[in-house]
């Protein structure tokens, strides 16, 4: 028996998906996440999405600034390059929303979710929804300038998106915070600073560990994570690769073994599908020079497909439930 609250006979398939790409890897401290988007478009995406009966538009790549490949300036790097990538990130993905589409966000690297995740909470109080964003990732992002090691603002965006990081970050969209703790789930983390635990301890983020996950089921993490998700409730999915385990997408720069397997990405990604509720996603954090094959990218636009209805289970919607 399916005990989770949402029946596939009620999803809301949305039919209009608008493709963004954002080829920077500006935040991260590898190069190559600027490939990204183009993996993602070679592994077929838009083919995929439109075989299942959306409509697709890819509307290009956005052009910043280069990466500079400087030093940490006061605890971070880049920043004036990041501010840039993620101000035209969000004009560009809050235009999609407001015409009633589906943006995806092709990364890049995971800074780029202050201008995604801001863009979807500005859109959110214009049209008085409710938000929950399911950031799956290995890390939880949520470094400060005092607390991060490196510098790199793909590890900060969660912090940044909470109200902790420069003015520049943190007013993008115009409301600080873009996001309340309470609005966000972190599912597969399994790599945290020291510091930055107890910050995300301290906010009171509901955090699924790979510990929860072993010991509970990802099943039981996911229904805790879509908990209260209803009719008025804008669904952002902010997907890293890095969740995945690395066995099965070694294509990142920032591996940590111990991740989800095939299957617990998957039902991870059909429970969403049940909800009917996935009005945005990310995906983020591609690295095509450290891939083999594309596999990482094949991998990425199979789980996008269980995303929006393609469910490899087998039995009938009332043998589900």
């Amino acid at each position: 028996m399916n005990t989770s609250a949402f029946s596939p006979d009620t999803a809301l398939a949305p039919g209009n998906i608008s493709l963004i790409g954002v080829p920077t890897d500006i935040g991260a401290g590898m190069l190559g996440a600027r490939m990204g988007p183009e993996a993602l478009r070679v592994a077929g995406l838009a083919q995929a999405l439109a075989q299942l009966g959306l409509d697709v538009k890819d509307c290009g790549n956005l052009h910043g600034p280069a990466n500079p490949w400087l030093q940490a300036v006061n605890g971070f790097r880049h920043l004036p390059q990041v501010v840039q990538w993620n101000q035209l990130l969000h004009e560009a993905l809050y235009c999609e929303l407001q015409a009633g589409r589906l943006p995806i966000m092709l990364g890049g690297d995971h800074c780029l979710a202050i201008g995604s995740i801001s863009a979807v909470a500005r859109h959110c109080r214009d049209q008085g929804k409710k938000l929950r964003v399911l950031w799956f990732d290995a890390h939880a992002d949520f470094n400060t300038a005092t607390l991060t090691p490196s510098g790199n603002i793909h590890g900060m965006p969660v912090a940044c998106l909470c109200g902790h990081g420069p003015q520049e970050l943190i007013q993008i969209g115009g409301h600080v915070p873009a996001l309340q703790p309470k609005q966000i789930r972190q599912i597969g983390i399994r790599s945290v600073d020291a510091g930055e635990k107890r910050l995300v301890h301290d906010m009171g983020i509901e955090v699924f560990d790979m510990r929860y996950i072993d010991e509970m089921g990802m099943r039981h993490a996911m229904e805790l994570a879509l908990a209260l998700v209803d009719a008025n409730t804008h669904l952002h999915v902010s997907l890293d690769v890095d969740f995945l385990d690395p066995a099965i997408a070694p294509g990142v720069g920032t591996t940590v073994r111990g991740g989800p397997t095939y299957r617990e990405a998957q039902l991870c990604m059909e429970m969403i599908a049940d909800t009917g509720r996935l009005a945005s996603l990310d995906v983020v954090e591609l690295n095509p020079a450290l891939d083999v094959g594309n596999q990482t990218a094949e991998l990425a636009v199979d789980l996008i497909e269980s995303l929006f209805g393609k469910s490899t289970l087998m039995r009938s919607s009332a043998a589900k439930r």
